[in-house]
């Protein structure tokens, strides 16, 4: 008899929580909770019992299995089977991703934070057309991974949809759902316990040794009902918490799967190998294992199983003790059957995981039809299931070759999935084959890419080189490739040995080909930018960025283009040749590709870079925009803020408190990391806060550190926050250092921003009025309206020392007035305190907004003003279009609005 077939003593709180997610559904407002507690504490029948009270609500369940196998999709497809109906619902690059997540229809493999938005909307579509939708997981720690990471995007993104997502966790397992709702659930209390222990003990007098029972069970629902079934009282007597106590119940469980017939043990033993609990499959099975005309009917009796549609278990201890008390012979010729019974047309990746559980030596067609399995896996999205099979496929592969090979791509396949652990054990496997000089280099090439994801850019980047070096005459286009990715860790680098390790690895790039791929000119570029410096690399480093710019990038090209954009490996090529409209638009691209495959993760780079070249045009309420859907992001993905903009938005700012913690934390922990780029990204920030304070003997030590470690791409922006802070401190010798910089590269690339900037530094040496205005004149060709308004302070600066004050009002005024109206605090300050010494009285501002909107609702009023319908919103910041239409309402209110049409004139257009 199931738990919840009896009253659920000691629940009335539980349940009321549970009622209470339910009624808000119902009200329109989202919920999501997650059950924890040990095994046997009454999980799954709260579960039934709130799903049984669920009248009028539309009920999707799945449950995960305890098993070593890993089938992709399949806990998702369990939920999203019963609305299916309406795929055609679905805008078309979800409609696709769902449809090749679960096989349906054929397509590049999805990114699974497209499907989380497919199955967002999908249930979301439900409840708005019938009654709510209750999404019911039990044992979620054993979902297969995918499965569990989609389930978890969607509970944290659901808002205002009529949708409950209930899960429930095993204590000290390990699942996706950190972070959401949870109710723990106890052991009962004292009287709650008893009445239940004596509903299968009642003839117990011995009140001690009731209350031992229930102490040492700590009420736990199913201890007490199960071990009293299987234990006698004087062994009850002993105690039994020295084993733990999940451990003894599934002891319990074995001892009354023994006295069975051999059968129903194999019966049961079946049931127990087959995950999904196909009632068809395991009868199918037990035929083929000649199993007696009715095996089931013991097993039935025991009330330890249940055979329906689906087969259940009493618990799942239940399945694991039928599961480990068999022998290897029985377990294998379960699992043979168990493969002889399933279609290979319709389920190949079943079955071939079946043969390889019945497979105890080496069998090159098992571990053939693994490797197909791990192909299928990962052409959908499933590269944990990928990495299982193809982990699976070496064990079972009898040449030694082919086992190291299929060792490498097991590794590659895990590494991609970020078990980076694991793919490093792996590598072991296939460094211990035979001699082959092509996978040992590749071997060390994978080592060095899992050196780089763990933060460790100098020994990524000796790896990655010593790779390249072995790879040239053997594949000279991976080794190119690896060349590449040797100097991007090379340049992420710190420490003494970084300068060392690039001129090393820029030294060691082979010649230039005839190749007109970006990627190929880039390294080309790269490597004479740090041989034979920046005039002769400025041509090459154009043409490379030029070919990208023109180029169509491809899904496939995404971490490749990543650092061409500026994030991932932080290149920031178009900064590096003055480009900022290049810049902008990579950093753009990259945010639509993105958005379309759904990679959540090289989004939040992308919204990062974007927010601090729009630092640059002033446009902080955009950034502060683009930062808050990094957080969004975050939170909907489990992955942590890349946030390294919210300490550029700080610095420009001029919040000092803030912009000096974010820095000091970023300096510590890359410092730490080995990641020299990030360093100086955060030394970079400190010179602009420091400016913008007019605390110029700290930004010029900052500055200094920047400029003086040559960081590709940082020396064009430190240069003239070097060049300010040292002509503030007068030092004009550091002054003429950067002059005669800018100088050399204006040389070689004449733009409007260097050039700009070039003739800003020389007016602070010379003093030249001249200087000034080509200055501005320069830069107002540019819509760099930070360094125009920064170039007018400066301008108006030196006016008022010449005793000007007239001539510097107007320059001064327009600084204050343009920084004010950026946002730049600091700046501003400075340029109002300048206006004083003038003689002019200024009144001190701060901005302000015209409304108390949220980030979120002031980024979806923003869209919506801008021409995007409703799902569009949705699609781009991965929400429903239920809670897109929910936020526009309270924003509409909140602005005294009632249309899109009105919006323009409502939005306070002040900086956030």
């Amino acid at each position: 008899m199931a738990i919840g077939d009896r009253e659920l003593r000691g629940r009335r709180q539980e349940n009321a929580v549970l009622d209470g997610v339910v009624d808000g559904a119902r009200a329109g407002r989202a919920g999501v909770l997650v059950l924890r507690g040990e095994a046997g504490v009454g999980k799954s029948a709260l579960l039934d019992a709130f799903v049984a009270r669920g009248k009028r609500c539309q009920v999707a369940r799945a449950a995960g299995v305890e098993s070593e196998m890993e089938l992709a999709y399949a806990g998702l497809q369990q939920i999203c089977h019963p609305f299916l109906s309406r795929l055609d619902h679905l805008p078309g690059p979800q409609r696709d991703a769902l449809g090749i997540a679960f096989g349906l229809v054929t397509g590049p493999a999805p990114d699974r934070f497209l499907v989380g938005l497919a199955v967002l909307n999908l249930l979301s579509d439900a409840a708005d057309q019938q009654h709510p939708v209750l999404c019911v997981v039990d044992d979620a720690q054993w979902l297969d991974r995918v499965s569990a990471q989609v389930l978890a995007f969607v509970a944290r993104r659901l808002e205002a949809e009529s949708v409950v997502m209930i899960f429930s966790v095993r204590d000290g397992e390990e699942h996706e759902l950190t972070g959401l709702p949870e109710l723990e659930i106890r052991g009962l209390d004292g009287d709650d316990a008893r009445a239940l222990l004596d509903s299968v003990l009642p003839g117990l007098a011995d009140q001690r040794v009731r209350d031992r029972i229930v102490a040492e069970t700590r009420g736990n629902p199913l201890a007490l009902l199960e071990l009293p079934l299987a234990w006698t009282t004087a062994e009850l007597t002993d105690g039994f918490t020295s084993g733990g106590l999940a451990g003894r119940i599934e002891e319990g469980f074995a001892l009354r799967l023994e006295p069975l017939p051999a059968d129903t043990r194999l019966l049961l033993l079946t049931a127990a190998a087959e995950p999904l609990g196909d009632a068809t499959l395991l009868w199918r099975a037990a035929e083929q294992l000649g199993l007696g005309a009715d095996p089931a009917a013991a097993a039935i009796a025991s009330g330890l199983i249940s055979f329906g549609q689906h087969i259940r278990f009493r618990h799942p201890l239940v399945r694991s003790a039928a599961y480990r008390m068999a022998s290897p012979q029985d377990r294998q010729a379960v699992h043979q059957a168990l493969a002889d019974v399933t279609d290979p047309a319709v389920d190949p990746d079943r079955r071939a995981w079946h043969r390889a559980q019945a497979t105890a030596r080496p069998d090159e067609e098992v571990a053939a039809e693994l490797e197909n399995s791990a192909n299928r896996a990962a052409g959908c999205g499933g590269l944990v299931a990928a990495a299982a099979f193809l982990e699976r496929s070496a064990a079972l592969t009898p040449e030694p070759s082919l086992r190291a090979r299929r060792a490498l791509s097991a590794a590659g396949v895990m590494r991609s999935s970020g078990a980076l652990r694991g793919a490093l054990t792996l590598l072991g496997s296939a460094a211990a084959g035979p001699p082959d000089p092509l996978r040992a280099a590749e071997i060390e090439r994978l080592r060095g890419e899992i050196a780089f994801d763990q933060g460790h850019a100098g020994d990524a980047a000796r790896l990655l080189l010593k790779a390249a070096r072995q790879l040239e005459p053997l594949d000279p286009s991976q080794a190119r490739e690896t060349y590449l990715e040797a100097l991007s860790a090379a340049m992420w680098s710190t420490g003494a040995e970084a300068p060392a390790i690039l001129m090393e690895t820029a030294n060691a790039v082979p010649a230039a080909t005839a190749s007109d791929r970006p990627a190929d000119l880039l390294l080309d570029a790269l490597a004479v930018r740090f041989t034979s410096g920046y005039p002769a690399a400025a041509p090459l480093l154009t043409q490379a960025l030029t070919q990208a710019l023109q180029s169509e990038i491809g899904t496939d090209e995404v971490s490749s283009w990543l650092w061409l954009a500026g994030n991932r490996a932080g290149g920031t090529i178009a900064i590096e040749v003055w480009d900022f409209d290049g810049a902008l638009e990579l950093a753009l691209r990259q945010d639509r590709l993105a958005r379309q495959t759904g990679a959540l993760v090289q989004l939040q780079f992308a919204l990062n870079f974007r927010a601090n070249l729009q630092c640059l045009t002033g446009e902080l309420a955009v950034v502060a925009g683009l930062l808050e859907e990094d957080r969004q992001i975050a939170a909907a993905s489990g992955n942590p803020q890349v946030a390294y903009g919210n300490l550029m938005l700080e610095a420009f700012r001029g919040n000092e408190a803030t912009a000096t913690h974010l820095i000091d934390t970023t300096i510590r922990e890359a410092t730490a990391r080995d990641q020299g780029r990030m360093a100086a990204f955060a030394t970079y920030g400190k010179a602009v806060l420091h400016n913008g304070l007019g605390r110029y003997d700290v930004a010029l030590d900052a500055a200094r550190q920047v400029f003086e470690q040559d960081v590709v791409g940082y020396g064009v922006l430190v240069v003239s926050e070097f060049a300010e802070a040292a002509s503030r401190t007068g030092d004009t010798k550091l002054v003429e250092t950067a002059l005669a910089w800018l100088t050399e590269r204006t040389g070689a690339l004449p733009t409007a921003w260097g050039l700009g900037i070039e003739s800003r530094v020389r007016a602070l040496l010379t003093s030249d009025e001249a200087a000034y205005r080509e200055s501005l004149d320069h830069l107002s060709r540019t819509n760099l309206r930070v360094e125009i308004a920064r170039a007018k302070l400066l301008y108006g600066e030196w006016l008022r020392r010449e005793g000007r004050r007239v001539d510097a009002r107007e320059q001064l005024r327009s600084a204050h007035d343009l920084l004010i109206e950026m946002g730049l605090g600091g700046f501003a300050e400075r340029a109002r305190h300048e206006l004083l010494a003038t003689g002019e009285t200024v009144r001190k501002r701060s901005p302000e907004t015209a409304n108390d909107l949220t980030a979120q609702e002031a980024q979806i009023a923003g869209l919506a003003q801008d021409g995007l319908t409703n799902p569009e919103i949705a699609a781009q910041l991965f929400i429903s279009h239920r809670t897109v239409e929910w936020h526009l309402r309270k924003a509409y209110s909140k602005l005294g609005i009632t249309s899109r049409r009105q919006l323009r004139g409502a939005l306070a257009r002040s900086p956030a």
